[in-house]
């Protein structure tokens, strides 16, 4: 369906040459946001807050690393014949939250063992988080008009879209041409996913590492069938995709793992380290 474009600014405070970019400053107010209810709640729990401070502080550069690292391994075609510096530039774009998961998995999993806590009640306060941080973020991806999916028809336009918010619309106005805001999908599929988490926390009390697994298992559904509308995929091999393909890892996984953990006696304390009755 045809438009005519009127973008947002992707620039929010110029100061000289020097240029913070609204994606900056949305990716960090939801880690921030993401970083104070872990805190609040690893101290109801009777931990110290500095545990949490301490393995974002480490896993973010990891992370960031991570992620671009898994873009430039998938995308190996656009970096041969290039200079060497452009597999390390980051600011051009090219970043993958799968992978940025894995080094803040990893990170929290080393850091843990070092210091004697349990991985999976870190992972348990730390997964509600986690998801509010990537349905905040992804507004990052709206500014910089990326991780969207096809062109969208005149049908669903005049059945959906119309209804979202106008600025939505015109910043998925891109060449003259309206796109699927996949990244809206994923954020309210995200937010709902947080919600629900917490209901899993409050509510059920479920028992320990179930919460980070169910996480898993709630995102990557969601991210499986969001990523088979966007335009700007990273590839396996052939047509797979390889964001849908962790996906359906991810989710064998946990369940696998869910019932493992219950099975082999590694899940007989609640969230709330009561016993499993």
């Amino acid at each position: 369906m045809s438009c005519t474009p009127e973008q947002l600014d992707r620039v929010l405070i110029q100061f000289g040459p020097l240029s913070i970019y609204w994606y900056g400053v949305i990716i960090a107010t939801g880690a921030f946001l993401g970083l104070l209810i872990a805190t609040r709640e690893s101290e109801r729990l009777g931990l110290k807050k500095d545990y949490l401070v301490d393995i974002v502080v480490y896993a973010i550069p990891i992370a960031i690393l991570c992620a671009r690292i898994y873009y430039v391994i998938f995308e190996w075609d656009r970096y041969v014949g290039e200079p060497w510096w452009k597999i390390f530039a980051v600011w051009e774009g090219g970043i993958a939250i799968h992978g940025a998961l894995i080094g803040s998995f990893v990170t929290a999993y080393v850091y843990t063992k070092l210091k004697g806590l349990s991985f999976w009640m870190i992972a348990d306060i730390a997964a509600p988080s986690i998801i509010l941080g990537q349905a905040i973020g992804r507004w990052g991806n709206f500014m910089n008009q990326e991780a969207h999916g096809g062109p969208v028809s005149e049908t669903f336009y005049n059945n959906y879209m119309q209804y979202l918010p106008n600025f939505i619309n015109q910043q998925m106005c891109i060449d003259g041409t309206i796109y699927h805001p996949t990244f809206l999908y994923e954020s309210l599929w995200s937010m709902l996913g947080f919600i629900l988490l917490l209901v899993l926390r409050y509510k059920v009390n479920p028992r320990r590492g179930e919460i980070f697994l169910s996480y898993l298992i709630w995102y990557s559904v969601g991210r499986f069938f969001v990523e088979g509308l966007r335009t700007d995929s990273l590839y396996l091999f052939g047509d797979i995709r390889t964001a849908q393909f962790i996906s359906i890892l991810l989710i064998a996984g946990a369940v696998i793992a869910m019932i493992y953990r219950r099975k082999a006696g590694l899940a007989n304390k609640r969230y709330n380290g009561k016993k499993v009755k």
